[in-house]
């Protein structure tokens, strides 16, 4: 099964993206999900940050990079993740 970790990264210090990883992102943020496929993890990534502050605020020298890990890889690196790395989705208020 695969994890997405969202990775936003500052293009000032990292220009190249391929180059954005989990240890000098801006923000990393670990979709509460899993997936079989490839395609419908990056697919959720992508969904799972358009829900959140954090990816509707993106200033302009920020770019975003889905990667799909094994989810005990996942798992394995979380702790060390900034704390605002845990943020949910935004609620949805109540009708």
């Amino acid at each position: 099964m695969l994890t997405a970790l969202v990775l936003v990264c500052s293009l000032a210090s990292v220009p190249d993206l391929s180059a954005c990883t989990r240890d000098n992102a801006l923000e990393v943020l670990r979709v509460p999900a899993t997936f079989a496929s490839p395609v419908t993890c990056l697919m959720h990534g992508q969904a799972y940050l358009a829900d959140t502050s954090i990816g509707r605020d993106l200033a302009q020298n920020e770019a975003v990079k889905i990667i799909c890990v094994r989810s005990k890889a996942a798992e394995d690196t979380s702790p060390a993740w900034p704390a605002r790395a845990q943020l949910q989705p935004d609620a949805k208020p109540a009708r």
